[in-house]
């Protein structure tokens, strides 16, 4: 009975969340990718800064091992994306399509987030069931802004309202697996859960930082420069909402 409520709690968190992200981001925000933009880098500066690293150094990691192993996750997306420009120029070269490099980070990166919520719901359901329903609503409220970004990143790098819908639904999935694993080996699972979210905050950082910023400083007008302080300082106004109800 408990893995079952595991299981129906993860697929809430991780694939409930993302198709009414999508009922957001895909239909009246879509036209509107490139300006929210900067909207994505305040939500993943906020989420990896002020909830993700923090949560992690929480659960017991020494800030400074926890300061190497973000600087060492920031240097790992560094090498990924290196590698993705290089298959993208070889592509390009060959005259096939292909989309930005920060898609599969942004994936990846909310995979490993959606893998250690997993992970907490199964602690926290068998710790009480009570607890774990809490818990997942509690999930459910902060992944819906993140997942807002993540659309919004996507559809900006080029992935068509399908193809993104079905990517930020895998990375979705992680959380059910996450969960599976919490379940069957708990201890082992704990272990690794704040290496994990610190690596996934380094994602979120180096995508913001690496990929989004640049991006904005392409539009120099001080009319774009105040739009997208605005929708940066929105973006951590949701974030701070977003954790305010979880809590």
């Amino acid at each position: 009975m408990t893995l079952i409520q595991i299981i129906l709690a993860t697929l809430i968190g991780g694939i409930f969340s993302v198709l009414l992200a999508a009922t957001i981001a895909l239909t009246f925000l879509a036209k509107f990718a490139n300006r929210m933009v900067a909207f994505s880098v305040g939500v993943l500066l906020g989420f990896a800064l002020t909830d993700i690293f923090p949560e992690a150094v929480n659960l017991g990691l020494d800030i400074t091992e926890a300061g190497w192993v973000l600087v060492a996750g920031i240097m790992l997306f560094f090498l990924l994306e290196k590698l993705a420009l290089w298959r993208h120029d070889h592509a390009t070269s060959l005259g096939k399509s292909q989309y930005k490099p920060q898609v599969a980070m942004v994936v990846i990166g909310d995979g490993m987030h959606n893998f250690v919520d997993g992970v907490l719901l199964a602690a926290a359901f068998l710790t009480d069931w009570k607890l774990g329903w809490a818990t997942a609503i509690a999930i459910t409220a902060h992944e819906i802004p993140q997942e807002i970004s993540d659309f919004m990143v996507l559809l900006n790098a080029g992935v068509s309202k399908t193809k993104a819908l079905l990517l930020n639904a895998i990375s979705g999935a992680a959380m059910t697996l996450g969960g599976l694993i919490g379940w069957l080996s708990l201890t082992n699972a704990n272990t690794a859960i704040p290496y994990v979210l610190t690596l996934a905050a380094s994602s979120f950082i180096y995508i913001a930082v690496a990929d989004l910023v640049p991006e904005l400083h392409h539009h120099r007008k001080p009319k774009d420069m105040l739009i997208q302080l605005g929708l940066i300082a929105l973006g951590l106004c949701v974030v701070a909402l977003a954790k305010l109800i979880q809590h």
